[in-house]
């Protein structure tokens, strides 16, 4: 393989990419092909964190919007990341590659807590570590959760994968003149209203020159398109 463009990064996952071609759940096919891409570019020295969301089982702020309180509706929440994590790790490991996961809420029996050095350790000795739970916070996106992880890491970038190619100045779905951006600055993407991530979350990127690569992650190859360091879907940084 080729010189990799990082030597560090923090996938971010939603929940819906292990749901595949289905509404909600977990669909086993779905996680395997996209793990095999991640077990390939980590077995070239990639160090690669994820972090996953929990939509495919349980939407906390949907739930909270219903009548839920919003603090039990975003632990709920919380607790599914965990268990697509396990799958994750399960369909990660059944292909001979070593993972972590780590949560932010203490479960000792499932999984190891978050502790930053800790996980830092396992980055350097080639294990992909996932990170579950989101912050432990309620009231914080996935998305949030994955900026203060990449931070905390150390990862020289976000990439966020998704189920469309990138960044669009409209809905694409709804808008057939919709027109990609290959790269974005941050201050434009905000500028723009762009739905990169919550605002929350993307403030935090911003404010902390952190790229975010967006991109497809159904479409065979991109997340070693990506790391490669060619251009894929849309970079959102600080130097446009």
């Amino acid at each position: 393989m080729d010189k990799l463009r990082y030597s560090r990064v923090l996938l971010k996952l939603s929940g819906e990419a292990l749901a595949g071609s289905g509404q909600y759940g977990i669909e086993l096919a779905a996680i395997g092909t996209f793990c095999r891409e991640i077990a390939e570019v980590a077995s070239h020295g990639l160090q690669l964190a994820v972090v996953i969301g929990g939509g495919n089982i349980f939407r906390g702020v949907s739930s909270s919007a219903k009548g839920m309180e919003r603090s039990s509706a975003d632990y709920m929440g919380m607790l599914a990341t965990v268990l697509n994590a396990l799958a994750l790790q399960d369909a990660l490991e059944k292909i001979g590659c070593e993972t972590r996961v780590m949560t932010a809420i203490g479960m000792q029996e499932v999984a190891e807590p978050y502790i930053r050095r800790r996980a830092i350790r396992h980055l350097e000795k080639g294990r992909v570590v996932i990170c579950a739970a989101g912050t432990g916070n309620p009231y914080f996106t996935t998305d949030t959760a994955a900026v203060l992880r990449a931070m905390e890491l150390k990862a020289q970038a976000i990439l966020k994968a998704t189920k469309v190619d990138g960044i669009y100045d409209k809905d694409p779905v709804t808008n057939p003149d919709a027109v990609k951006f290959d790269e974005l600055s941050h201050a434009d993407a905000f500028r723009r209203r762009l739905k990169v991530m919550d605002a929350t979350a993307f403030s935090l990127a911003m404010d902390n020159n952190l790229p975010i690569q967006v991109f497809n992650l159904f479409t065979p190859g991109n997340i070693h398109r990506v790391v490669m360091g060619e251009k894929v879907g849309t970079l959102v940084h600080q130097g446009v």
